[in-house]
């Protein structure tokens, strides 16, 4: 019996507006643009999506379930741009067949720089979740899945979680599926779920690619697939972006009639079921341990940290942001922790990735940059500011390069800069 576990990543960062070295405004984010794409989003995805999926539910008598992962800096977005958006998640939370996961409340990559940080985002987010929805969150996924052992044991030794998600990644799982309740080593009672990437890309990637050879994908054709799972598997999990309804895939791709009738053709085999992610590890037991001593992603054909710490520029941008931590939060001022906490976004590091190679369309979602280079020093400027305004001085401490430096000198290796990783140990 498969059962399948969807599971929405919605999410946006806040966008900084063009900074130079000689700005002084303390007003880093780009409030036109973010509100701008805000509502765009909202329009072409998250209120057709939320209201499609919410019939679903309705429909099949909630039979049909599925899960999401809101980060906190969206929902203060939707609060104050698309107010509409919220009521009909809200609708969704009620239904009894909708669970909210955890994860870092600003999007980042704290569990790489800093635990302490990373556990209070956690917190805070659990706390925002709890707040719009009602529900304390009993599974965790990382940003852009990012994960390895130390990651499932500092998530087991908070106490409040039962899962963790991750990447199916070929490399890690060896002969093995992804579509089975796994354990990862070292815990004792957190389980693991794994991305079926390939089913899972199917819909988000190849959905609308004519080249493809099994486009196009109709609800019948993919419901054999996973039917197909019957004997080798409890499990599909099917991990995506949000905006692939509407956004990654268009309205006129026949993305939202595929949708329509995919539980139907799902349901139609009577071994087939919709679970939540607490649901799955409520429903089976883990079939095995599986070790990630290297940290994996989501993220493009490696898998890996490239996306974000791929190049000079990423590694030294992150750097800098993090060795102010310390300064940031002795100023106790909260609109100063928060602009550090809102430059934390994982977006602002992908914007500086210059990995285009078949991946390239990925990177440039959405990007404000007409190349990494401005992205680096634009963050760079924002940066120094921040730094200049929790010392409490103007006029020194500079981060960012001198005038006409330029970024630092690239390597030609994909992963430059991963190596350079502090080697932190779970927080006891």
């Amino acid at each position: 019996m498969p059962s399948v576990c969807f599971y929405f990543q919605v999410h946006q960062p806040l966008r900084l507006r063009h900074y130079t070295i000689f700005d002084k405004n303390d007003q880093y984010f780009d409030e036109i643009k973010n509100s701008s794409i805000c509502k765009k989003v909202a329009n072409k995805c998250y209120l057709p999506t939320n209201r499609l999926l919410l019939n679903l539910i309705r429909r099949f008598n909630g039979r049909f379930r599925i899960a999401y992962s809101v980060t906190g800096l969206l929902l203060e977005q939707l609060e104050r741009y698309s107010p509409e958006v919220l009521s009909t998640f809200d609708a969704l939370a009620e239904t009894g067949c909708v669970e909210f996961l955890a994860e870092t409340y600003y999007h980042s990559l704290s569990f790489l720089y800093s635990r302490n940080e990373f556990v209070e985002q956690i917190n805070k987010h659990i706390e925002a979740i709890n707040y719009f929805f009602d529900q304390r969150p009993r599974v965790f996924r990382n940003t852009e899945l990012i994960y390895n052992n130390d990651l499932a044991a500092l998530i087991e030794s908070m106490g409040c979680f039962d899962a963790i998600i991750s990447e199916g990644a070929d490399h890690i799982l060896g002969y093995r599926s992804p579509n089975f309740v796994y354990q990862p080593k070292g815990c004792n009672h957190l389980k693991l779920l794994l991305k079926n990437y390939s089913l899972s890309d199917d819909i988000a990637f190849r959905f609308s690619n004519r080249d493809w050879a099994q486009w196009p994908l109709t609800a019948d054709k993919f419901a054999r697939w996973i039917s197909n799972v019957n004997g080798n598997g409890n499990v599909v999990n099917l991990f995506m972006d949000y905006e692939t309804f509407g956004e990654h895939q268009w309205e006129d791709t026949g993305i939202f009639d595929f949708m329509r009738h995919l539980p139907d053709e799902v349901l139609k085999h009577p071994d087939n079921n919709f679970k939540t992610p607490s649901e799955v590890v409520q429903s089976y037991s883990s079939a095995d341990t599986v070790d990630v001593p290297h940290i994996i992603s989501w993220a493009d054909t490696e898998r890996d940290l490239s996306a974000w710490l791929g190049n000079a520029m990423q590694s030294n941008a992150i750097h800098e942001l993090y060795r102010i931590e310390k300064k940031i939060k002795d100023t106790k001022n909260e609109e100063i922790i928060g602009d550090w906490r809102k430059l934390q976004t994982s977006d602002h590091f992908y914007y500086m990735c210059t990995k285009y190679f078949a991946d390239g369309d990925v990177h440039k979602y959405f990007n404000p940059y007409d190349s990494p280079y401005d992205s680096y020093i634009n963050f760079m400027n924002v940066l120094d500011h921040l730094h200049k305004r929790c010392s409490g001085n103007m006029d020194n401490g500079a981060l960012c390069p001198a005038p006409g430096q330029g970024p630092p000198e690239l390597s030609s290796g994909p992963t430059s800069g991963i190596e350079n990783l502090p080697n932190l140990q779970p927080v006891e």
